[in-house]
């Protein structure tokens, strides 16, 4: 199974605040903090972002999510990923 996980990065004084999107076999990517969207929705926009920047072939049409361990971001992972199968 494949997990994406995301987080916020907050703001410094030379960047606003951004989302991290990166996965356990070195995918990264990183988008601005989009204020007008919900905030699952900015972390999925860092989903998207890594599997443009990365050219992967994944369909995220059917993606679930969840809050990560530590409450900083999701933790989204594909729908057919179900155990025991």
């Amino acid at each position: 199974m494949i997990a994406i996980h995301t987080k916020f990065l907050p703001g410094t004084n030379r960047t606003d605040s951004r989302i991290k999107a990166y996965t356990n076999s070195g995918f990264t990517a990183t988008v601005p903090y989009v204020n007008s969207l919900s905030n699952e929705m900015v972390h999925f926009e860092a989903v998207k972002a890594l599997v443009k920047k990365h050219d992967l072939e994944w369909d995220l049409s059917a993606m679930c999510y969840g809050d990560s361990a530590d409450g900083r971001g999701y933790v989204f992972v594909f729908a057919n990923s179900i155990v025991g199968e």
